[in-house]
């Protein structure tokens, strides 16, 4: 996810603590960004998952599974 569209979630976030709030309009924004952002995450967390290897004792190494 790009930089820009962190700061802008994080910029709407502090809108949201202050007394105005957010139009409508910014609370639709900011329900995408955080799909997205979401979205990124768990596929940053799938890639780094599907390159981990487990050692057992005997040295072999074998990949996770998923269930």
């Amino acid at each position: 996810m790009e930089q820009k569209k962190i700061d802008r979630i994080n910029e709407l976030a502090r809108k949201t603590k202050s007394p105005a709030g957010l139009t409508p309009e910014e609370e639709a924004e900011r329900a995408l960004l955080r799909q997205e952002y979401i979205a990124a995450c768990k596929s940053n967390l799938m890639a780094h998952l599907d390159n981990t290897l487990i050692q057992h004792p005997d040295g072999t190494r074998t990949r996770l599974r998923k269930k």
